[in-house]
């Protein structure tokens, strides 16, 4: 399998699969591909709002660098295409339900929201809650420490899609401060 990494000058080649990981910032990249599976960093955009041809992956700031990568599809033929794909790519994969944060970014977004929440009180600082959540659960990086890698408006964006459909996701004051300042 080759591969090939476009710039925005570069006309698409031919291939068996494309990749898109700057769907969620840029939008998407390859809407002329309708018929090879097109992968995309969609964390908060399911299937039902995608060409069947997508396959959902987490690939926010250092969700890629694990050793199995998260993916989805609202179109299951895809996961045939997809196991093909990445396993000439020897890369594992977890096949994530079709939700907005997929499996670990929704946990791992919630961890963040509750951290922020803890730090709104004045329970404990911000480093301290990092090193708490490192040395008590064996996290590899605190919750600050991850929303500063992922991003926080990402966070934030994943907490209030799932808001809209429970309460439990509703964001805490002092993350949303801190991203609307």
């Amino acid at each position: 399998m080759q591969l090939t990494w476009l710039t925005d000058e570069m006309p698409v080649p031919e291939a068996d699969a494309y990749f898109d990981l700057l769907f969620e910032e840029n939008g998407p990249s390859f809407t002329a591909i309708k018929d090879k599976p097109v992968f995309i960093n969609s964390v908060i955009k399911t299937g039902k709002d995608l060409h069947p041809n997508c396959i959902r992956i987490n690939a926010w700031n250092g969700f890629l660098e694990r050793d199995t990568i998260e993916i989805a599809t609202a179109n299951l033929p895809n996961l045939k295409e997809a196991d093909h794909v990445l396993q000439t790519l020897n890369w594992k994969y977890q096949q994530a339900p079709d939700i907005p944060g997929m499996i670990a970014a929704r946990v791992i977004a919630m961890i963040v929201n509750e951290a922020y929440f803890g730090s709104g009180d004045g329970i404990s600082t911000r480093a301290e809650i990092d090193t708490a959540m490192k040395l008590g659960t064996n996290y590899p990086l605190g919750p600050f420490e991850w929303s500063e890698k992922i991003g926080l408006p990402k966070i934030y964006a994943l907490l209030k899609k799932l808001s809209e459909s429970s309460s439990r996701y509703a964001v805490a004051p002092a993350l949303e401060k801190e991203v609307m300042q």
